[in-house]
Parts: structure tokens; C-alpha cells; sequence
């Protein structure tokens, strides 16, 4: 199946520009099919799957042929339900976003028709609705079909199930005969090609076939996810099945920066590679992956092409792929030259009829796998906790301490109470024996990367100290976030130092990040990160002395949240400029 770059369909910049802000890097085959023949003012009929960029594909023609400074309705959009509406809507304004001028209006049932009302008389050039409030609208005359330019059906065959046909028929003779006409189905039965033949002028068909595809035999995995969780639900899996190499894969290169930040932030060694890094970026990374210096690379689909690492653990959909074949093609990363392999995606929301599309193309069992919880997470980590201690047992390979022990023995402390502080010191990094090393030189930054910090992998026992360390600092600071509780320039906890950071509400900050990113960045224990205050521009959080000094150097300057982070100690000037 073809697939173009955008700039290679004859869209104007400003589309290009929204098109390039969403971060995708390519079309789809729909859209490199389509846009074209759309824009040279050709009627349509597409036959495509749900899931496969059809909305882009007539959107972006849509957008390009308003006039901006007509106000009255030029594109009519109908949806079977008013769910589809919305969702195009969506996708209709950001696509929009850099054309000045240019109005998108959803109109269905159940909403109010004050809005719609208004948004009509305002002159919105672009209407999405479905067949039943348009035609009332129509009825009216509130909607006005003068102007109208181009007329398109999504999922036609779904409104004829729904019984629209005849509203269909009916929005169509009232339209302009020099309308264009664009019809988008699945499937096209009879009644379809009839309204086609009656309404449309010498229409161009466009159908993407379905390639033969086979499935790589390794295991594959999904989640019900809710798209707020993918983080945290994606570093549970991790930890859990002890992940130390894979790739993950999105569906943009905004997603692919953001989630390679918070994975870093979290302690992990991740690093990222997509279609805006130049090739000595590229082959760095790939280097790095290869000789197992990180544990993940976070992709888009384009920048992996031609990716050839073996031995790869597990791939991650993060985002669903556009089609079955980037699905088969993203999943044969995993299980080569007969080693085992395993693929999870994610779903969340309206993509289960996208993944449903996808399984059916594939022809693919994708098992339904429950989402497990910290609490199975931890058990899981203190089993191998165990079996590496009772190896080590076994074995024998260990400097004995005997002195140590008799002393406490002596003291009258219980053998089993001796273990288990032990233990807990290990586990839970408690008066670290090891004075504090002074922090390192800021490392060099390479290119438009982040710091080299990335360049050697984390140590999966640290995860325990990672989650404890979030879950403390939303516990602790679950009263102490409120933007109307004044802040103090020092900390009331003994032996902390209050740090001011340049994010907070604006950028969408909760205390659970700044714990993930002062815990990754500086491996501090739990008991390191007090009393957390989240402001509209800036965040105070209250850390160990030894902490904080690492803190300053470690956190200065790297990518958070879209920003460049700055850290300093916390001034009576701060507190002032943030009293509520």
C-alpha cells in the first residue's frame, strides 16, 4: 500500500503546518489516495475500514476549499451517530487550527439548539452532523444549503443501516448540482451504489486492498486502557514481567517526546527516535539500542522502518497502529530466529472498533488481559527478591559477616528481627551507609537530545524505590497541592530544603510528577521528598539537604513537560509572589 509524506499532496501550508503540529510524519494509504484526487474536484466514492485516516483524507481537501471569508455553510459533513460527529468535529478544528477564518460546527441530537442556532447565524463554514438534525434544521431553515461546495458521507453503509437513507436522498437534491460529492462505506451495497449513481458526477473509486498478512507466532496481548493511565499502567507491565529491552511505539512524534520524557523522569533508560531527528540522531540512538546501553526506544512507525536489533524482549503499542500491516510490521520486532517474543497494545476509548478493524484484517486472537495492580506489582517484586536471596543462600557466594550478627545477638535482638531490618534497609535505601557522593558535572547535551543520562540503563530494583517514592509524594502532598493554601520560602520539615520549580497548574503538573522526576533524576528514597505545593506557574516540593543538591545540577535544564525545567532554592521573594 502507497503512503506519501503530506507535503507531497498538494495541501497548502497552513494545513501542513496543523498537519505537522498533530506530529504525523506521513499519510495513510487513504489519504495519499484520496487528498489528491479530492482536491483536483473529483466526486468519490472511498471504500475503507474504520481506523484507516479517512478522516483526514476528506477533511484536509474540506479545509483547503472554504473560503474564509464567506460566512455561510461550504462543507457538509454527515455521521451515523452523534458520537462519529463529535469525533470528526474534533479531528475537522485541529486540522483547521492555522486557516484563519475557517468555523466548525457539530450539529446532533441531544444538544442544545441555542448553540447550534447561533453557530449557524455566525456562519460556520464547515457542519458535521447527523442525517435526522440536519434534515431538522433543513425544516427550519436555520441550515441553508446555497453555498455549499462539497457533501460528504461517512460510514454511508452504517446510515443506511440506521435508516437515513432517506434524509440522505433528500439533503442531496437540495444541495447544489455542482456540489463535489464524497462517499466513504466499508462496504457498498446496492442501495449505496444506487444513491452514488443518482447524486454523484463520474466519481472516481479508491479502495485500499487488503494485503496478505502473517502474523509472527509470539504472544499478543491487549489492554482496555483508559488514555490518562497509559503511563502509569505501561510502567506497572514493565516493572511486573521485569522488561529491560523493548520498543514502544506511538502514533506521533509529540506523543513519542512526551512519553520518552516521563519515562526518563521515572528512572528508566529510554530514548526516542522519529522523523524530525536528523540521521547522525538516528544512528546514535539505534547504537545505543543495539549494544543494550538503553532499555527502550520510543518510536513512531516511520523512524523504524528498517530497524533490525535482535533480541528483543517485547513491543508496545501505545498508540494503536493506522492498519494491520503497521501492526504485523511493528509486532515482528519481537520473537526473531526462533526466540520467543511478546507484543501488548493498548486501547482505550473509541479505538476498539480501530482494533477491531485491525484484528480482522490480521486475522489475528488477541488475548483480553486485566490491568494487574500495584499491589500484585509489589508481590511480584518481592518473590524475586526472595529467589535471589535464597540463590544466594544456596550458592554460599558471600562475604560472611559473623561479627556484625554476634554483636546484635549480644544486644539482645532476635535473629529474625536482625533479618528483617536488614532487609528493609536493602529494599527501602534507609541510612545509606555510603556517605552522599558529591553530584556530577552537568552532562553535555548531544544535539536536540536530552541529557546523556539516558545512555546506561536503570536498575529494576530501583522501580520500588520509584513507585513508593510517587505514591508517598501524592499522599503527602494530596492536601498540601491546593493553588489557594499560601506557601512558605522554607520548609517546616527538619533537615529538607524547599525547591521552586518553573512548571505547575498551567502545564499540567500533579505532585506525582515532580516526585517521578526528582526520584529519577536523583535516585533519592522515599523519605527524601516531603510536602509538595503546586501553584498556576511554579511547584515548591521539600527534599533532603543531600537531595536537593543533587536535584540542582540533575534537573536544570533537561525537557519537563514541554518546558525546559529551572530549579532553584526557594526565596521569601517566591512565597510572596505566590500568596494567594
Amino acid at each position: 500500500m502507497i503512503k506519501r509524506p503530506f507535503h507531497e499532496l498538494g495541501l497548502e501550508p497552513d494545513l501542513l503546518r496543523a498537519v505537522e503540529k498533530m506530529g504525523f510524519e506521513e499519510a495513510s494509504p487513504i489519504q495519499s489516495l484520496a487528498i489528491p484526487v479530492l482536491l483536483e474536484g473529483h466526486d468519490v466514492v472511498g471504500q475503507s475500514q474504520t481506523g484507516s485516516g479517512k478522516t483526514a483524507a476528506f477533511a484536509l481537501p474540506a479545509i483547503q476549499k472554504v473560503d474564509p471569508s464567506l460566512r455561510a455553510t461550504q462543507v457538509l459533513i454527515l455521521c451515523p451517530t452523534r458520537e462519529l460527529a463529535v469525533q470528526v468535529a474534533e479531528e475537522v478544528a485541529k486540522l483547521a487550527s492555522f486557516k484563519r477564518g475557517v468555523r466548525e460546527l457539530p450539529i446532533y441530537g441531544g444538544q442544545s439548539y441555542d448553540r447550534q442556532f447561533r453557530g449557524l447565524s455566525q456562519g460556520a463554514q464547515i457542519v458535521i452532523g447527523t442525517p435526522g438534525r440536519l434534515m431538522d434544521h433543513l425544516e427550519r431553515g436555520t441550515l441553508k444549503l446555497d453555498a455549499i461546495r462539497m457533501i460528504i458521507l461517512d460510514e454511508a453503509d452504517r446510515m443506511l443501516d440506521m435508516g437515513f437513507i432517506e434524509d440522505i436522498r433528500t439533503i442531496l437534491a437540495k444541495s447544489p448540482p455542482t456540489r463535489q460529492t464524497v462517499l466513504f462505506s466499508a462496504t457498498l451495497p446496492r442501495a449505496i451504489q444506487e444513491l452514488v449513481k443518482s447524486f454523484s458526477r463520474n466519481p472516481q473509486t479508491l479502495k485500499i486492498e487488503s494485503e496478505a498478512l502473517t502474523i509472527p507466532d509470539i504472544e499478543q496481548v491487549y489492554y482496555e486502557v483508559d488514555r490518562r493511565s497509559k503511563v502509569d499502567v505501561l510502567c506497572r507491565l514493565i516493572d511486573l514481567h521485569d522488561i529491560k529491552f523493548g520498543i514502544i511505539f506511538c502514533a506521533t512524534k509529540m506523543m513519542v517526546d512526551e512519553l520518552t520524557e516521563h519515562l526518563v523522569a521515572r528512572g528508566y533508560g529510554a530514548d526516542k527516535m522519529h522523523g524530525d531527528m536528523t540521521q547522525a540522531m538516528r544512528e546514535r540512538v539505534i547504537g545505543k539500542f543495539r549494544r543494550r546501553a538503553l532499555e527502550f526506544l520510543v518510536a513512531t512507525d516511520v523512524a523504524a522502518r528498517g530497524l533490525d536489533v535482535d533480541n528483543i524482549e517485547v513491543v508496545f503499542n501505545y498508540d494503536l497502529p493506522n492498519d494491520g500491516e503497521d501492526y504485523v510490521h511493528r509486532i515482528g520486532r519481537t520473537g526473531r530466529a526462533g526466540r520467543s517474543g511478546k507484543a501488548i497494545t493498548f486501547v482505550s476509548g473509541r479505538e476498539i472498533h480501530k482494533f477491531q478493524f485491525i484484528l480482522r484484517s490480521t486475522k489475528s486472537r488477541i488475548k483480553r488481559e486485566r490491568i494487574p495492580s500495584a499491589e500484585e506489582v509489589e508481590q511480584k517484586r518481592r518473590n524475586v527478591f526472595f529467589e535471589s536471596l535464597r540463590e544466594l543462600l544456596e550458592k554460599g557466594d558471600f562475604t560472611r559477616h559473623d561479627d556484625l550478627v554476634d554483636r546484635l545477638l549480644e544486644q539482645g535482638f532476635a535473629p529474625t528481627d536482625i533479618s528483617s531490618a536488614l532487609i528493609h534497609y536493602i529494599q527501602e535505601g534507609v541510612g545509606s551507609a555510603k556517605p552522599v557522593p558529591e553530584p556530577e558535572p552537568a552532562p553535555r547535551r548531544m544535539e536536540r537530545d536530552r541529557p546523556d543520562f539516558r545512555d546506561a540503563p536503570q536498575s529494576r530494583t530501583r522501580a520500588k524505590d520509584r513507585d513508593q517514592a510517587t505514591r508517598r509524594g501524592r499522599s503527602s502532598s494530596r492536601q498540601q497541592d491546593r493553588e489557594s493554601e499560601p506557601v512558605r520560602a522554607a520548609s517546616h520539615e527538619a533537615g529538607k530544603i524547599r525547591l521552586v520549580l518553573n512548571v505547575g497548574r498551567d502545564h499540567q503538573v500533579a505532585p506525582g510528577d515532580v516526585v517521578g522526576v526528582i526520584a529519577g533524576m536523583t535516585k533519592a528514597p522515599k523519605s527524601a521528598i516531603g510536602a509538595i505545593f503546586i501553584k498556576t506557574k511554579r511547584s515548591y516540593v521539600d527534599v533532603a539537604e543531600s537531595t536537593a543538591r543533587i536535584a540542582l545540577k540533575k534537573l536544570n535544564g533537561i525537557d519537563f513537560k514541554g518546558r525546559k525545567l529551572t530549579c532553584h532554592v526557594s526565596t521569601e521573594a517566591d512565597a510572596a509572589q505566590d500568596e494567594a
